[in-house]
C-alpha cells in the first residue's frame, strides 16, 4: 500500500506546495490540506506505519526530518526548527519518538 491509495494525489501536492519554503511546515495545517485529518484512526495508522520508514513502531527525530520526503521524493527536508516543534506537538510520553498515537493526534485539533 502506498500513500496514494489513502490520500489524493492533488491534495498532497497542494499540502507539499504550501510548506515549500523552509520553516513554512505547520503539522496541523499538512493534515488538513493532505487530507489526512479526515482520515479514520485506522487509516491514520496505516499511514503512520508507511511513513515510519525503519518499521520500528516509532517515527524519531532522525526520520521526522524526512516526512515531507515520504509523500514526494523530490520534496524539501524539514528544518530543525520544524523538526523539534512537530516531534514536541506529537510526542505525547517525552521519549523523543511519535508512536501511531501520536500521528492520530493531529486528526483532532
Amino acid at each position: 500500500m502506498s500513500l496514494t491509495d489513502l490520500l489524493s494525489p492533488s491534495d498532497i501536492a497542494a499540502a507539499l506546495r504550501d510548506c515549500q519554503a523552509p520553516d513554512s511546515f505547520s503539522p496541523k495545517k499538512f493534515f488538513q490540506i493532505s487530507g489526512m485529518s479526515k482520515k479514520s484512526s485506522s487509516q491514520l495508522k496505516e499511514i503512520f506505519r508507511i511513513l515510519d520508514n525503519d518499521q520500528s513502531g516509532f517515527i524519531e527525530e532522525d526520520e521526522l526530518k524526512y516526512f515531507l520526503q515520504r509523500f514526494e521524493g523530490g520534496a524539501r527536508v524539514l528544518t530543525t526548527s520544524e523538526t523539534k516543534t512537530f516531534l514536541a506537538a506529537a510526542d505525547h510520553d517525552g521519549d523523543g519518538k511519535i508512536g501511531a498515537e501520536g500521528i492520530t493526534c493531529f486528526k483532532y485539533r
